[in-house]
Protein backbone atom coordinates (compact mmCIF):
# COMPACT_ATOMS: atom_id res chain seq x y z
CA UNK A 1 0.00 0.00 0.00
CA UNK A 2 1.37 3.43 -0.95
CA UNK A 3 2.22 5.84 1.83
CA UNK A 4 0.15 9.07 1.67
CA UNK A 5 3.38 11.02 1.22
CA UNK A 6 4.04 9.11 -2.00
CA UNK A 7 0.73 10.04 -3.62
CA UNK A 8 1.22 12.98 -6.02
CA UNK A 9 -0.96 16.01 -5.50
CA UNK A 10 -1.85 15.76 -9.19
CA UNK A 11 -1.17 12.88 -11.57
CA UNK A 12 -2.16 12.99 -15.25
CA UNK A 13 -1.75 9.89 -17.39
CA UNK A 14 -2.39 9.79 -21.15
CA UNK A 15 -4.71 12.82 -20.85
CA UNK A 16 -6.41 13.49 -24.18
CA UNK A 17 -8.91 16.14 -25.22
CA UNK A 18 -10.15 17.27 -28.61
CA UNK A 19 -12.81 19.54 -30.06
CA UNK A 20 -14.30 18.11 -33.23
CA UNK A 21 -11.44 17.27 -35.56
CA UNK A 22 -8.92 19.33 -33.59
CA UNK A 23 -6.97 17.24 -31.10
CA UNK A 24 -5.62 19.62 -28.43
CA UNK A 25 -4.18 17.27 -25.80
CA UNK A 26 -2.60 14.15 -27.28
CA UNK A 27 -1.52 12.22 -24.20
CA UNK A 28 -0.30 14.33 -21.28
CA UNK A 29 1.74 12.55 -18.59
CA UNK A 30 2.60 14.81 -15.67
CA UNK A 31 2.91 14.67 -11.89
CA UNK A 32 2.91 17.42 -9.26
CA UNK A 33 4.46 16.47 -5.94
CA UNK A 34 3.60 17.72 -2.46
CA UNK A 35 5.07 21.18 -1.88
CA UNK A 36 6.34 21.31 -5.45
CA UNK A 37 5.91 24.13 -7.97
CA UNK A 38 5.66 23.04 -11.61
CA UNK A 39 5.38 25.53 -14.46
CA UNK A 40 3.97 24.56 -17.85
CA UNK A 41 5.39 26.65 -20.69
CA UNK A 42 4.33 26.72 -24.32
CA UNK A 43 2.98 29.02 -26.99
CA UNK A 44 -0.56 30.30 -27.29
CA UNK A 45 -3.03 27.64 -28.35
CA UNK A 46 -0.91 24.68 -27.25
CA UNK A 47 -3.51 23.44 -24.75
CA UNK A 48 -2.22 24.79 -21.43
CA UNK A 49 -5.58 26.24 -20.36
CA UNK A 50 -7.46 23.19 -21.67
CA UNK A 51 -5.29 21.02 -19.44
CA UNK A 52 -6.15 23.09 -16.35
CA UNK A 53 -9.84 23.03 -17.20
CA UNK A 54 -9.72 19.24 -17.45
CA UNK A 55 -8.15 19.02 -13.98
CA UNK A 56 -10.87 21.31 -12.59
CA UNK A 57 -13.58 19.25 -14.28
CA UNK A 58 -14.72 22.23 -16.37
CA UNK A 59 -13.95 20.11 -19.42
CA UNK A 60 -14.38 16.34 -19.59
CA UNK A 61 -11.30 14.49 -20.82
CA UNK A 62 -11.82 12.23 -23.83
CA UNK A 63 -9.34 9.67 -22.55
CA UNK A 64 -6.83 9.16 -19.78
CA UNK A 65 -6.68 9.68 -16.06
CA UNK A 66 -6.43 12.72 -13.75
CA UNK A 67 -5.99 12.18 -10.03
CA UNK A 68 -5.97 14.93 -7.40
CA UNK A 69 -4.55 13.57 -4.13
CA UNK A 70 -5.58 10.11 -5.32
CA UNK A 71 -9.14 11.11 -6.26
CA UNK A 72 -10.12 10.46 -9.87
CA UNK A 73 -11.41 13.53 -11.72
CA UNK A 74 -12.39 11.85 -14.98
CA UNK A 75 -15.93 10.59 -14.63
CA UNK A 76 -16.34 12.04 -11.13
CA UNK A 77 -19.80 13.06 -9.90
CA UNK A 78 -20.64 16.69 -9.16
CA UNK A 79 -20.27 16.05 -5.44
CA UNK A 80 -16.88 14.38 -5.92
CA UNK A 81 -15.72 17.29 -8.07
CA UNK A 82 -16.77 19.74 -5.36
CA UNK A 83 -14.58 17.84 -2.89
CA UNK A 84 -11.67 17.79 -5.34
CA UNK A 85 -11.98 21.47 -6.26
CA UNK A 86 -12.17 22.48 -2.59
CA UNK A 87 -8.50 21.46 -2.43
CA UNK A 88 -7.59 23.93 -5.21
CA UNK A 89 -7.20 27.72 -5.26
CA UNK A 90 -6.70 29.63 -8.51
CA UNK A 91 -5.25 32.94 -9.60
CA UNK A 92 -6.99 33.64 -12.90
CA UNK A 93 -5.47 35.45 -15.83
CA UNK A 94 -6.27 39.19 -15.46
CA UNK A 95 -7.36 38.39 -11.85
CA UNK A 96 -11.04 37.97 -12.93
CA UNK A 97 -12.47 39.88 -9.97
CA UNK A 98 -16.22 40.39 -9.59
CA UNK A 99 -16.92 44.06 -10.41
CA UNK A 100 -20.07 44.12 -8.30
CA UNK A 101 -18.28 43.04 -5.11
CA UNK A 102 -15.86 44.98 -2.92
CA UNK A 103 -12.27 43.78 -2.65
CA UNK A 104 -12.80 41.95 0.66
CA UNK A 105 -15.97 40.32 -0.69
CA UNK A 106 -13.99 39.09 -3.69
CA UNK A 107 -11.35 37.57 -1.42
CA UNK A 108 -14.01 36.02 0.84
CA UNK A 109 -16.15 34.69 -2.02
CA UNK A 110 -15.07 31.05 -1.68
CA UNK A 111 -15.45 31.16 2.10
CA UNK A 112 -18.98 32.55 1.99
CA UNK A 113 -20.35 30.88 -1.12
CA UNK A 114 -18.31 27.68 -1.06
CA UNK A 115 -18.02 26.96 2.67
CA UNK A 116 -21.08 28.82 3.99
CA UNK A 117 -19.00 30.88 6.41
CA UNK A 118 -20.58 33.87 8.16
CA UNK A 119 -19.69 37.18 6.50
CA UNK A 120 -18.09 38.64 9.64
CA UNK A 121 -15.70 35.71 10.03
CA UNK A 122 -15.03 35.60 6.30
CA UNK A 123 -14.20 39.31 6.29
CA UNK A 124 -11.63 38.83 9.06
CA UNK A 125 -9.93 36.08 7.07
CA UNK A 126 -10.08 38.17 3.89
CA UNK A 127 -8.32 41.04 5.65
CA UNK A 128 -5.64 38.63 6.91
CA UNK A 129 -5.06 37.33 3.39
CA UNK A 130 -4.91 40.86 1.97
CA UNK A 131 -2.26 41.71 4.56
CA UNK A 132 -0.37 38.55 3.57
CA UNK A 133 -0.08 39.87 -0.01
CA UNK A 134 0.94 43.36 1.15
CA UNK A 135 -2.40 45.20 1.01
CA UNK A 136 -3.75 47.25 3.92
CA UNK A 137 -7.28 47.13 5.39
CA UNK A 138 -8.26 50.28 3.47
CA UNK A 139 -7.97 48.32 0.24
CA UNK A 140 -10.62 45.85 1.38
CA UNK A 141 -13.34 48.50 1.08
CA UNK A 142 -12.41 49.49 -2.47
CA UNK A 143 -14.08 48.31 -5.67
CA UNK A 144 -12.05 46.39 -8.30
CA UNK A 145 -12.34 49.34 -10.71
CA UNK A 146 -10.32 51.44 -8.26
CA UNK A 147 -7.32 49.08 -8.34
CA UNK A 148 -4.21 49.12 -10.50
CA UNK A 149 -3.22 46.04 -12.46
CA UNK A 150 -0.67 45.00 -9.86
CA UNK A 151 -3.15 45.45 -7.01
CA UNK A 152 -5.73 43.34 -8.85
CA UNK A 153 -3.18 40.53 -9.12
CA UNK A 154 -2.50 40.77 -5.38
CA UNK A 155 -6.23 40.64 -4.62
CA UNK A 156 -6.55 37.66 -6.96
CA UNK A 157 -3.74 35.93 -5.09
CA UNK A 158 -5.38 36.70 -1.74
CA UNK A 159 -8.61 35.12 -3.04
CA UNK A 160 -6.69 32.08 -4.31
CA UNK A 161 -5.21 31.41 -0.86
CA UNK A 162 -8.25 32.43 1.23
CA UNK A 163 -9.39 28.84 1.82
CA UNK A 164 -5.84 27.60 2.55
CA UNK A 165 -5.89 25.20 -0.43
CA UNK A 166 -3.46 22.31 -0.83
CA UNK A 167 -2.94 23.19 -4.50
CA UNK A 168 -2.85 26.57 -6.26
CA UNK A 169 -3.18 27.12 -10.01
CA UNK A 170 -1.65 30.22 -11.59
CA UNK A 171 -2.95 31.07 -15.05
CA UNK A 172 -0.53 33.49 -16.78
CA UNK A 173 0.08 35.35 -13.48
CA UNK A 174 2.06 38.25 -14.99
CA UNK A 175 -0.08 38.98 -18.05
CA UNK A 176 -0.62 42.72 -18.52
CA UNK A 177 2.01 43.81 -15.99
CA UNK A 178 5.18 45.78 -16.61
CA UNK A 179 8.51 43.98 -15.97
CA UNK A 180 9.04 45.47 -12.51
CA UNK A 181 5.53 44.68 -11.26
CA UNK A 182 5.81 41.23 -12.84
CA UNK A 183 8.91 40.59 -10.75
CA UNK A 184 7.13 41.81 -7.62
CA UNK A 185 4.23 39.43 -8.27
CA UNK A 186 6.59 36.54 -9.02
CA UNK A 187 8.40 37.09 -5.72
CA UNK A 188 5.08 37.29 -3.89
CA UNK A 189 3.82 34.06 -5.47
CA UNK A 190 7.02 32.18 -4.65
CA UNK A 191 7.03 33.45 -1.06
CA UNK A 192 3.33 32.78 -0.47
CA UNK A 193 3.40 29.24 -1.87
CA UNK A 194 6.49 28.44 0.20
CA UNK A 195 4.95 29.81 3.41
CA UNK A 196 1.76 27.81 2.88
CA UNK A 197 3.57 24.60 1.96
CA UNK A 198 1.15 24.33 -0.96
CA UNK A 199 1.76 22.69 -4.32
CA UNK A 200 1.58 24.98 -7.35
CA UNK A 201 0.80 24.34 -11.01
CA UNK A 202 1.31 27.36 -13.26
CA UNK A 203 0.93 28.02 -16.96
CA UNK A 204 2.82 30.85 -18.63
CA UNK A 205 4.81 31.92 -21.64
CA UNK A 206 6.82 34.38 -19.51
CA UNK A 207 10.21 32.75 -18.95
CA UNK A 208 11.23 35.21 -16.21
CA UNK A 209 8.13 34.14 -14.29
CA UNK A 210 8.71 30.44 -14.97
CA UNK A 211 12.28 30.61 -13.67
CA UNK A 212 11.32 32.44 -10.49
CA UNK A 213 8.21 30.57 -9.35
CA UNK A 214 8.98 27.04 -10.54
CA UNK A 215 11.00 24.14 -9.18
CA UNK A 216 10.36 22.22 -12.39
CA UNK A 217 9.43 23.35 -15.88
CA UNK A 218 7.58 21.24 -18.45
CA UNK A 219 7.05 22.30 -22.04
CA UNK A 220 3.79 21.55 -23.82
CA UNK A 221 3.96 21.39 -27.61
CA UNK A 222 1.38 19.99 -30.02
CA UNK A 223 -0.55 18.38 -27.21
CA UNK A 224 2.32 16.57 -25.48
CA UNK A 225 4.90 17.27 -22.81
CA UNK A 226 8.13 17.28 -24.83
CA UNK A 227 10.49 18.19 -21.97
CA UNK A 228 10.26 18.10 -18.18
CA UNK A 229 13.10 18.99 -15.84
CA UNK A 230 14.51 21.20 -13.10
CA UNK A 231 14.57 24.95 -13.68
CA UNK A 232 18.36 24.84 -13.46
CA UNK A 233 18.50 22.40 -16.40
CA UNK A 234 16.37 24.28 -18.91
CA UNK A 235 19.20 26.32 -20.46
CA UNK A 236 20.93 23.09 -21.48
CA UNK A 237 17.88 20.91 -22.12
CA UNK A 238 19.24 19.46 -25.34
CA UNK A 239 15.77 19.96 -26.84
CA UNK A 240 15.69 22.26 -29.88
CA UNK A 241 12.02 23.16 -29.34
CA UNK A 242 12.67 24.20 -25.73
CA UNK A 243 15.80 26.09 -26.74
CA UNK A 244 13.94 28.08 -29.40
CA UNK A 245 11.04 28.89 -27.05
CA UNK A 246 13.03 30.04 -24.02
CA UNK A 247 15.25 32.23 -26.18
CA UNK A 248 12.36 33.69 -28.18
CA UNK A 249 13.82 32.94 -31.59
CA UNK A 250 11.69 33.10 -34.74
CA UNK A 251 13.93 30.56 -36.49
CA UNK A 252 13.68 26.96 -35.37
CA UNK A 253 11.45 23.87 -35.42
CA UNK A 254 8.47 25.79 -34.01
CA UNK A 255 6.84 27.56 -36.94
CA UNK A 256 4.29 30.24 -36.10
CA UNK A 257 1.35 30.64 -38.44
CA UNK A 258 1.36 34.26 -39.57
CA UNK A 259 -1.35 35.46 -41.92
CA UNK A 260 -0.15 37.87 -44.60
CA UNK A 261 -1.88 41.29 -44.59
Amino acid sequence: MNDAQDIPMIRMQDLQKGFGRKQVLRGIDLELGKGESVVIIGGSGTGKSVMLKCVLGLLEADKGSIEVEGMQVVGASSRERDVINSKIGMLFQNAALFDSLSVWENVAFGLVQGEGMARKEAKEIAMEKLAQVGLGPDVGALQPAELSGGMKKRVGLARAIATDPDIIFFDEPTTGLDPIMSDVINDLIAETVSQMGASALSITHDMASARKIGHRIAMLYEGRIIWDGAVSDIDHSGNEYVDQFINGRADGPIQMQVRAP
